[in-house]
This record gives structure tokens, sequence and C-alpha cells, in this order.
């Protein structure tokens, strides 16, 4: 999995370089080039991960993750478009870096919390068989859950922090109420509340991995719901 993930993951940097040449900025100029580059995020936090805490099989709930995202950038428009004036700023580069590695943060979030949920399931069902010895135990997997969370949470605070200084040069405003930036705010709040129910209630476990999967769903809504179902300044072209 690791050798196939590395090379996959060598060919897909090569890809975005490519673009990157090609365009001459940032390739996140229509939905494709995003969700590309999302996929790639993941795949990153994924090798992270791996190399710090070794969690048993997390690749075999994150590469589905990030191909499905990859299946979902080959289907949409592949034309090379160029910036709008509005994107044409530095702020881009920050604000796009820390929202992308944020959600990829809560990416794996989920996927450790999909196998949270699949072990605790053998474990009140007695069946510790295989695939029970090959998965993690559940305080390991509660532990990188919940720290993963912590990784994305202050990337997406700092990520909406700066598109709103980014706007307020632009359009005079930190905040337009735009359907992309409520729907950020509310996976912020979701995301707090996660945080702050471990800390004040001692939600962890199978809540806190239910809710990492719940959150990862309006990270997505966010970043793909929006962008083809509402209508907003922050679209796709």
């Amino acid at each position: 999995m690791t050798v196939f993930a590395i090379s996959g993951f060598t060919l897909h940097t090569l890809s975005i370089l490519m673009r990157f040449i090609q365009g001459g900025h940032m390739p996140v100029a229509n939905l494709h080039e995003a969700a590309s580059l999302f996929a790639w995020s993941v795949v990153i936090v994924f090798f992270i991960i791996e190399i710090k805490y070794r969690v048993g099989l997390l690749g075999a709930f994150i590469m589905p993750m990030a191909f499905i995202l990859m299946l979902s950038s080959s289907i949409l428009p592949r034309e090379i478009n160029p910036l709008s004036p509005v994107l044409q700023n530095y702020w881009l580069w920050i604000h796009t870096l820390l929202a992308f590695t944020g959600d990829a943060a809560f990416a794996v979030a989920c996927g450790i919390g999909v196998m949270y949920l699949i072990q605790e399931h053998f474990v009140k069902a007695k069946k510790l068989g295989g695939l029970f010895h090959r998965l993690p135990s559940l305080r390991v997997l509660d532990e990188v859950n919940y720290r993963l969370i912590t990784i994305g949470f202050p990337l997406l605070t700092l990520a909406i922090i700066s598109g709103a200084v980014w706007a307020e040069g632009v359009w005079g405003t930190f905040w337009r109420w735009d359907p992309k930036e409520v729907w950020s705010l509310i996976t912020w709040f979701f995301y707090a509340l996660i945080i702050h129910l471990r800390i004040t209630a001692g939600w962890h476990g199978k809540r806190s991995a239910i809710m990492s999967v719940a959150g990862f769903v309006a990270v997505l809504f966010t970043f793909f719901g929006v962008s083809i179902l509402l209508k907003s300044i922050h679209e796709f072209k």
C-alpha cells in the first residue's frame, strides 16, 4: 500500500506542478484543480500520520477517500483557466494552503473515526478475528482522531481569518454572509463543539468518532455542495 501510495503521490505531484507551470498560478482556479489539490493534501496528511503513529491499515481507509476525490476531479472540466483579478493575490496561497491542510486533517480524522467504529463493533460483538488484530486499539484511534481535529481546527480558524482579511482588502468588508463563508463558519462551530464537549463533558470514544465523521460531511458540503448547489462568490469556474 505504501509503495503504491508513494508512486501515486509522486505522479500526482508532477501533475500539479505541470498545471502550475502551464497556468502560471496556483492550480485552484476551478473545481477540478481544487478537488485534485484536496486529494493531494489528504495524502500528505496521511503520510505524516503514518510516519508518526504507524496506524495499522490507515491507508486502506484513507486511500479510497483520496481516490474518490481524484475520481471526482477527473470528471470535472479540466481547462486551465486564468485567475480572476480577485484571486491574483498572495492571500490566495496563504488562505488556500491553510484551508486545504485543515480539511485534509479532518478527512484523515474521519477515516480514523470509521476505523474506531469498526473496531468498537468487533469488541462489543466479541469478534476478535484477523481484522480486529490488524486495527489499532480503541485508545490509539481515539487519541489520533482527537489530535487530527486539534490540528485541523486552528488551521480552519486561520483560513477563515485570512479569508476575512483578504475579503476586506478586495471588497471592503470582512464578511459578506456568502454561502461558502456561512458553511465554513458552521463547520468551524461543529469542530469547536467536538473539542468543547471532549474537554468539558468527556465526550470521547464512539461519540467523538461519530462527530468526526459527521464533521467531515460538513467539510465536503462546504467544499463541493456550496460550489455546485449554491450561488457563491467563492464559486469555482
